[in-house]
């Protein structure tokens, strides 16, 4: 693993994924998107998903699409490393990698890329956000490597003929932190734009970990006879220094303090997409083509390093939906392109690395007439890989690599009783060693081993009302699972190793004005076999749990107080558990208390409301440390026209 990266992984996906109760849409987004990414009966959203609304993000008054997922989805996250808010998130325990075992797609492209840097998030304007869904457990079919963790799934507004919407919000806090950002949209009767822009800064929590970023995003979207045509622009800068870790001794002393004064980076992303969709008869047509270019450098400890990179995706499907005496089926077919490349430019690197990726995706799903509408599915994806590396420093990564990999799934689901589904899954999905894993292994030059995950599930979903609750247990079985040994300093495959554990989801409105939601996640991440065998792996907390309670009266009032309990896990270089301590828990309570006037809005919010001295990030014993924020107290103000 390198301490910071930079981050064509195609993407896409496809298929349909499975059965669960409607979700409820804005009345300025009429699409509902299925598992396969086409609008879809409301019966073919996925079965055991968890939904961010439009209305959850602005209740909960979250700056970003990270904070949206970690605060409302009930997902963990660990403090960046940059000061970015750009949180790695960790479906399912994946630990350090954690980030490279979840896909995530906004609008249907893949964002994810050839390395180990985390997907920006904070670029995406959170404003237009129209829903964010959480899908936990293997997805290799539909979203090709990587998705052994699950998939996150960003939707954004469409504009309706003859709407217009936009807001102004800016907002001030401790750490000497501001945002300043706007949108606008307008549809017309065949065309319509969005419009949106953004200014943040922040001191952060600690000293010398100052963050900047500007964006700006827009698209247009034109309705023609032949369908329906998109174009987008997303342009992101970023300023970012760097604080570095501290040792446990230094933590408890002064969390705020850093020992890498010097050290900071810059990224500038520019992604341009084109999509397309078309419905003719019974099939539907869609694609995507996105484009995008990243430069990146830094400095730590005076030694300087920049990153070049570009990628290319291209994403057409098909999907026919036909109705056969009372058997409602559902055939998705797509391929998948990519084609990525970074150039190097460092005294430890002046690699030049390509990797170039194909797919093909078939996936069939029926659903059966009758009082338990049985359904069942399958599917199976092939992904042809071509990497070359080409590195002129000594014991630099030099390879030329061609793999084919696998995914398949199965699925089936029923209603047991009014109000009560049940479900089963199984499948196999994989994760590639991107550049970054192979730059730093235990032979220099020599690509490490494919992950292959084999993944079951069982689950229970109860809806009737206004309660909802999910239930799954889970098993995933790895082999040649990709990790950092900080230990050694180099990315390597691991012995056999495995998550199981337990998910509850779960929401309820207690009251026409109050309403409870949460996620308990109970997971063992073990090795099965090898030296370690039966031993914990690092980074993994075996119990999370996260609640928030809502206030909605009907005079313009809201409030929002959320908690998260994170339990202990291993430091991340105690691989054979003998380290004398265990990263503490923590818990931590946020909040928000919003009072509407007309058509503005006037907000306090806090974050680590009790100040807990905590950390998420340590890779070693004691050591390595990371310490998350402290208290942060922020107003804000936002006018809707």
């Amino acid at each position: 693993m390198t301490i910071i990266s930079s981050r064509c992984a195609l993407a896409v996906a496809v298929a349909v994924c499975f059965a669960a109760p409607a979700q409820a849409q804005s009345q300025t987004d009429t699409v509902v998107i299925s598992g396969s990414r086409f609008a879809s009966d409301p019966s073919l959203l996925p079965i055991g998903a968890t939904t961010i609304s439009a209305a959850d993000i602005r209740r909960a008054g979250v700056s970003d699409v990270n904070q949206a997922i970690r605060k409302i989805g009930g997902v963990y996250g660990r403090q960046s490393l940059t000061g970015s808010p750009d949180f790695g998130l960790d479906l399912r325990g994946f630990g350090t990698f954690s980030d490279q075992n979840v896909v995530i797609v906004l609008d249907g492209v893949r964002l994810n890329e050839n390395e180990q840097l985390a997907a920006t998030l904070s670029t995406i304007p959170i404003d237009r956000v129209q829903s964010i869904d959480i899908m936990r457990g293997g997805a290799s079919v539909l979203y090709g490597e990587g998705a052994t963790g699950g998939v996150i799934r960003i939707t954004t507004k469409r504009p309706q003929a003859g709407e217009r919407s936009g807001n102004v919000f800016t907002e001030a806090g401790q750490f000497n932190s501001s945002e300043v950002r706007a949108s606008l949209a307008q549809g017309f009767d065949s065309y319509a734009f969005d419009l949106s822009a953004g200014h943040q800064r922040t001191d952060n929590y600690r000293d010398n970990n100052d963050f900047k970023q500007s964006r700006i995003n827009g698209g247009v979207q034109f309705n023609t006879g032949v369908g329906r045509f998109s174009l987008r622009a997303d342009i992101a800068r970023q300023d970012q220094r760097f604080a570095g870790g501290l040792s446990e001794g230094q933590f408890l002393l002064e969390p705020r303090q850093t020992l890498t004064p010097n050290d900071f980076g810059k990224l500038d992303s520019d992604r341009y997409t084109a999509a397309w969709e078309h419905k003719v008869g019974a099939f539907d047509l869609a694609a995507e083509l996105s484009h995008r270019q990243k430069e990146s450098e830094g400095v730590y400890s005076g030694f300087k390093s920049a990153y070049d990179s570009k990628q290319t995706q291209f994403s057409p499907r098909v999907r026919h939906l036909g109705q056969f005496d009372g058997l409602l089926n559902e055939l998705v077919a797509g391929f998948d392109f990519s084609r990525w490349n970074r150039v190097t430019h460092a005294f430890f690197s002046a690699a030049d690395v390509e990797q170039r990726s194909k797919a093909f995706y078939l996936r069939d799903e029926m659903k059966f007439s009758g009082p338990q509408q049985f359904r069942l599915a399958a599917g199976v994806r092939r992904e042809l890989f071509d990497k070359d590396s080409a590195d002129s420093v000594p014991f630099g990564a030099n390879y030329s690599q061609k793999q084919a990999h696998n995914a398949w799934e199965a699925q089936g689901s029923m209603l047991a009783a009014p109000g009560l589904t049940a479900w089963a899954k199984v499948g196999q999905s994989y994760r590639v060693a991107n550049v970054d894993d192979n730059a730093f292994t235990p032979v220099p030059g020599k690509p490490l081993e494919t992950q292959v995950s084999h993944d079951a599930e069982i689950g229970l979903g109860y809806a009737a009302g206004d309660a909802k609750l999910d239930a799954r247990v889970f098993r995933h079985k790895l082999d040649n699972e990709i990790y950092f040994d900080p230990t050694i300093f180099v990315n390597t495959n691991l012995a056999p190793t495995q998550r199981k554990g337990f998910e509850l989801d779960g929401s309820y409105r207690l009251a026409p004005e109050w309403q409870v939601q949460g996620h308990f996640q109970q997971v063992e991440a073990e090795f099965r076999s090898g030296p370690n065998a039966g031993r914990e792996l690092a980074l993994v907390p075996k119990n999370i749990l996260t609640v928030r309670l809502a206030w909605l009266p009907a005079d313009g009032q809201s409030a929002d107080i959320g908690v998260q309990r994170v339990g202990k896990q291993r430091y991340g270089s105690d691989f054979d558990n003998s380290c004398d301590a265990r990263m503490p828990a923590y818990t931590v309570v946020d909040g928000r208390y919003a009072r509407k006037f007309g058509q503005w809005e006037l907000a306090l919010s806090a974050l680590n409301l009790f100040d807990k001295d905590h950390y998420s990030q340590a890779f070693s014993c004691r050591g390595g440390i990371y310490p998350n924020s402290g208290r942060q107290l922020k107003v804000s103000a936002r006018y809707d026209f």
